[in-house]
């Protein structure tokens, strides 16, 4: 008897033991996930956004520690002279998942697509694969043909009040001199072929450029209103500023001046439940990649 309740007590013992961390991986594997975004300096965009990724992807995967990292140096500089928040760039990030003894690593962007800064990524990666047993990337949000229709569907469903064949529903993305470019005109080609007619995409620093955007609304003579929402996963300094701001080369001022009433909607991707979905699918795409 005595010998059984001593059993019974070590059996209880290591139960409670493995809840932080025996099971299939070993009690030797450390996990983590590195959600690596540009970064923002608005804190109330941020905790809905990247801050909602973060917390989608840790639903998705409980056995993982999720971790953050910005590739922003002036939005980390910012936020710690400001704020007194403390946020990893990449390579700290890196730095102390490796001190932290972590030796499975998925770092997952929310990078909207693979342009200059997913690739710095990837490069900075390659100079610690050997810190690590075992890391992964995933790809960005828009990677896929299925990727850019989830894409239409979420923000085509979540303006859906807005498409009265009067109303011109303009989605502003950041653009990049990159090849990877091109997602904006492929979005815009998705969506008229989809028969989302009344949708336009535009960019910030590239093209279709908020002239090419104009030139669209104009021809198609039917408008009275604008709707504007950031193609962008954080509701940032752009879309703020140069989208909905007061200054005269700003979106809503330039339209507003072509006679148009202009609505802005300050609300970044990352709010969007399906757009976090997409994300956590990527980061298991890199997890299952681990295994082959």
């Amino acid at each position: 008897m005595k010998k059984k309740l001593v059993s019974l007590l070590a059996a209880a013992l290591m139960a409670t033991l493995c809840l932080g961390g025996c099971g299939s991986k070993g009690a030797d594997q450390k996990t983590a996930i590195l959600v690596v975004s540009f970064g923002t300096s608005y804190n109330d965009s941020r905790d809905i956004t990247i801050g909602a990724i973060e917390n989608a992807i840790a639903k998705a995967f409980p056995d993982y520690e999720v971790r953050r990292a910005f590739t922003s140096q002036i939005i980390i500089d910012k936020l710690k002279e400001r704020d007194g928040l403390a946020i990893d760039n990449v390579e700290e990030a890196l730095d102390r998942a490796a001190a932290d003894g972590i030796t499975t690593l998925v770092v997952q962007p929310t990078h909207l697509m693979d342009g200059y800064e997913y690739t710095d990524l990837k490069n900075a990666l390659a100079d610690y694969e050997d810190k690590f047993d075992k890391i992964a990337l995933g790809e960005p949000l828009l990677s896929s043909d299925e990727d850019f229709d989830a894409v239409i569907k979420a923000i085509t469903e979540k303006t859906a009040s807005y498409d009265d064949g009067e109303t011109a529903i303009c989605f502003m993305g950041h653009g990049t001199e990159a090849d990877s470019n091109a997602v904006y005109a492929k979005m815009q080609e998705k969506l008229t072929a989809a028969g989302y007619e009344n949708y336009y995409i535009g960019t910030v620093e590239a093209e279709p450029s908020l002239d090419d955007v104009l030139a669209a609304i104009n021809g198609k003579g039917t408008y009275t209103k604008v709707v504007l929402e950031p193609l962008m996963v954080v509701a940032g300094d752009h879309a703020n500023n140069d989208m909905a701001g007061d200054e005269e080369d700003s979106w809503k001022t330039v339209i507003e001046g072509e006679g148009y009433e202009v609505e802005c909607l300050l609300e970044g991707l990352g709010q969007i439940t399906a757009i976090q979905d997409i994300y956590a699918a990527h980061t298991q795409a890199a997890v299952d990649s681990l295994a082959k």
